[in-house]
């Protein structure tokens, strides 16, 4: 009988059983943040992935209407009597993109009669003129731009130098 008395009382609490009842209180903790921090880096690279492949879509939609502007100018036809007024529609539309992309944090980086900067500038060649100092840029081919503050693309530019 003294067996069966004991299959029906709980285990004794000995400093092993203790130890064991805290150890696997801590293994089970551990595994429900081990748990949680894999679904926490999952959701992570979801959003990540998901920013990368939709982070322009603010932008793409502001451009879209300039697209459709372009195709409205497209679609008329163009006659001496409505050329002035085709011409003042297209410098709109080209306008309309411009603030879109200062909207957007695009801007241009002045460029004619500053000192040629090669983080800014790519000199295409140089000419002799009197009109601006020596090594500073003379003409542009292409205007530089900066996205905040970094040049997302450097300007095409003829630099001054002295004539002889």
């Amino acid at each position: 009988m003294a067996e069966e008395n004991n299959s029906e009382n709980p285990t004794p609490a000995t400093p092993e059983n203790a130890l064991q009842e805290q150890v696997e209180k801590y293994k089970n903790d551990f595994l429900y943040l081990r748990a949680e921090f894999e679904n926490y880096k999952r959701n992570a690279i979801k959003e990540r992935s998901d920013l990368i492949k939709y982070g322009g879509e603010r932008f793409i939609r502001d451009l879209l209407e300039v697209v459709d502007n372009f195709d409205r100018a497209l679609q008329v036809n163009v006659t001496p009597e409505n050329l002035p007024t085709f011409k003042q529609g297209v410098e709109m539309t080209a306008q309309e993109l411009k603030n879109l992309l200062t909207r957007h944090a695009v801007t241009e980086v002045p460029t004619e009669g500053v000192p040629f900067d090669p983080a800014v500038h790519e000199a295409l060649s140089s000419e002799a003129t009197d009109k601006v100092a020596p090594g500073h840029v003379a003409r542009v081919f292409k205007k530089p731009y900066k996205l905040h503050d970094k040049v997302i693309r450097t300007g095409q530019v003829v630099v001054a130098k002295k004539p002889e």
